[in-house]
């Protein structure tokens, strides 16, 4: 697939079927990822990846007990009919289905620096800008692929519970669970807001 075609077609996918994808596939876009930009060349990243029902079980728990007040949470906040909220509303039910119907959940860690939650310049913020580059890269590799993923951010203490739960070092951190798979057959497709380049563009000032 040509890059400007993958960047069009990549979307975050939360509906998989159950078909299986092959290692070899998930080692590839993986590579994809670690061709990602660093800040400190040395690509301190590692990837834990979950297959079978007991792994992703023993990981998800963390994510199952923290949908119930999220969604409280955006049904007072968020206004109905908004494209925000019909987004909200297909996600949030499937924060967990979206990564434990997925064959693979990948989860990304990067070494963290002391000052990366709390940064006091702008180096202390580049370990996480660099594994957004690699979280990227795997995305865009898996639609090169005809692949899709789904994606949720940990909050709270359910990053570190899920890290210690597959064993990571205490200085890694996971920015992210990627579930992996083959898109099922009408998984809904959310309403976008579209902008061309044009409209976005400012020369010289705003």
């Amino acid at each position: 697939m040509e890059l400007y075609e993958a960047i069009a077609k990549r979307r975050i996918v939360r509906d998989f079927k159950d078909e299986d994808v092959p290692l070899a596939t998930v080692e590839k876009i993986i590579g994809a990822g670690l061709k990602a930009p660093t800040h400190d060349h040395l690509r301190n990243w590692e990837f834990v990846v979950l297959h079978g029902k007991e792994e992703k079980e023993r990981t998800l728990q963390y994510v199952a007990s923290g949908i119930g007040p999220t969604l409280e949470i955006l049904k007072k906040t968020l206004t109905d009919g908004t494209p925000q909220q019909k987004m909200y509303a297909a996600a949030m039910p499937r924060q967990y289905t979206m990564l434990f119907n997925a064959p693979y959940v990948i989860l990304p860690f990067f070494k963290a620096t002391p000052g990366v939650m709390k940064p006091d310049s702008v180096s202390s913020l580049n370990p996480l800008s660099s594994i957004w580059c690699v979280v990227e890269n795997i995305f865009l590799a898996a639609t090169a692929e005809g692949l899709a993923c789904s994606m949720r951010i940990p909050v709270g203490s359910e990053g570190p519970n899920a890290a210690r739960a597959v064993g990571a070092p205490d200085d890694y951190m996971l920015p992210c669970y990627i579930g992996l798979g083959v898109p099922a057959d009408g998984a809904p497709e959310i309403e976008q807001i579209e902008y061309t380049a044009k409209q976005k563009m400012h020369f010289g000032k705003w």
